[in-house]
């Protein structure tokens, strides 16, 4: 065998699930794999704190140690996999690897998406690739459809269900009736949300996501503290009945946004029209719409988390790099999809100034004149209203519940007519305000 043919070597940081999936999808599909990358990939040497552990999934042909940076700096090491998660001990490693020249693949959202911008650019420094195809929906593609499949059109917006756990959570809720916290501890005995689920259904690891997909969509820097972020904590089953009552589902969304005074960038939970593919999208499954301006609406769809299908991803970018490796950089997609000195700098936009519909649930008072009081205000703040419901009383009840849906308008007008409502005495608490997105082709 010629030195050119070779096996790349591969170091692989951690081997918790996605790690031994990794391993296995490697092990299982070695011949499939070097007949598309043109030479074999070998998994040479992993880093693991329990070594018991490591050895039982690798078995006697991989060397294991117990010191991440003697992979990084191990001189017959191509490319590093990182998967041990976190943003410090990560950022470091991933760092020491590019400063050696190896060629880095990772699966970590919270890193690129706080630090992608110094990576990157030290990689383009050092000529080395930083892969992430894993970072985003699990075995889902979407990082290569936007890098290159789309790559001829001008992006206008993304929107994606892409978090599992909420997407799960949010359909038990629909499906059963049921309150937040009864499914939060159903998720947590199946083993779709961790112990601490915060980062899941605060939004954060949405938000994650969708900073990394907003940056290779519109060619901006990765900007995660500039994020939006609203999770699902306090979405009431009532909401959701309401919701499938006017046609909608409530769904945690991470939207991007091409506007003319910059971009949006924000995580919430969202009405979306019931007849839309991606409403339909249940229990733990992601799928992300991106608007082209040439071709239009696209939808990726598939399990967003997982030992194989994260595997599929990692070991796609593997390929990749190997295939690329020895290709003059600047002949290589860039990092972000478009040239590291032609980023744009339009602002991300402050929430006040973003444009959407809503959807208003009040508790009143059930009196002749508290409906004209509530559409003053909104009139008096130019928001017009596209449907209404007001529920009957139950026996002996003195208020109902008010839903409303408004048409477009601007998030610091909602805010204002918000206040002045709930300071009406005939409004009971505060009114429960939900985004509303279309999704259209417009």
């Amino acid at each position: 065998m010629s030195a050119a043919l070779k096996p790349i070597q591969v170091g692989l940081l951690g081997i918790g699930t996605v790690g031994g999936g990794t391993f296995r999808v490697l092990q299982r599909n070695e011949e499939e794999i070097a007949r598309r990358a043109g030479r074999a990939i070998r998994l040479a040497k992993v880093a693991e704190k329990d070594l018991d552990k490591a050895r039982a999934i690798v078995g006697a042909s991989v060397e294991l140690t117990a010191d991440a940076f003697a992979v990084v700096n191990d001189p017959d090491i191509d490319i590093v996999v990182e998967l041990i998660g976190g943003t410090s001990v990560a950022r470091e490693l991933v760092l020491k690897a590019i400063e050696n020249g190896k060629q880095v693949v990772t699966a970590n959202k919270a890193l690129l998406a706080t630090h992608g911008n110094e990576i990157f650019a030290a990689a383009q420094r050092k000529g080395v690739m930083v892969a992430f195809e894993g970072a985003v929906a699990g075995g889902v593609p979407i990082i290569k459809a936007l890098r290159e499949g789309l790559a001829a059109n001008r992006i206008e917006w993304i929107a994606g269900i892409i978090n599992g756990t909420s997407n799960f959570i949010l359909s038990e809720m629909r499906a059963k009736g049921s309150a937040f916290a009864d499914v939060l501890r159903e998720a947590q005995q199946l083993g779709y949300a961790e112990a601490d689920p915060t980062f899941d259904v605060q939004g954060t690891d949405a938000a994650h996501k969708l900073t990394i997909m907003a940056a290779i969509g519109f060619g901006i820097p990765m900007q995660f503290s500039a994020c939006y972020t609203e999770g699902i904590t306090r979405l009431a089953r009532e909401d959701i009945r309401y919701a499938e009552e006017l046609g909608y589902r409530i769904k945690l969304l991470g939207i991007t946004k091409r506007v003319a005074q910059g971009f949006e960038l924000r995580v919430h939970p969202a009405l979306v029209p019931a007849r839309r593919l991606i409403a339909n999208v249940e229990g733990v499954m992601n799928a992300i719409l991106v608007k082209g301006d040439a071709v239009g609406q696209t939808m990726y769809y598939g399990a967003g988390a997982g030992a194989e299908p994260t595997a599929s991803a990692i070991v796609a970018d593997l390929l990749d790099v190997t295939r690329m490796h020895t290709a003059d950089p600047r002949h290589r997609v860039p990092h972000l999809a478009f040239q590291s000195d032609r980023l744009s700098n339009m602002p991300i936009l402050p929430m006040d100034e973003v444009e959407t519909a809503y959807y208003l649930r009040m508790r009143v008072e059930d009196r002749p004149g508290v409906l004209a009081d509530i559409t003053r205000i909104l009139a008096d703040l130019a928001i017009s209203i596209d449907a209404m419901v007001q529920k009957e009383p139950g026996e002996g009840e003195q208020q109902v519940d008010i839903v409303m849906l408004t048409h477009l308008t601007r998030e610091k007008h909602i805010n204002a007519a918000l206040a002045r409502i709930e300071a009406l005495p005939v409004v009971s608490g505060e009114v429960t305000r939900i985004r509303l997105e279309e999704l259209g082709q417009a």
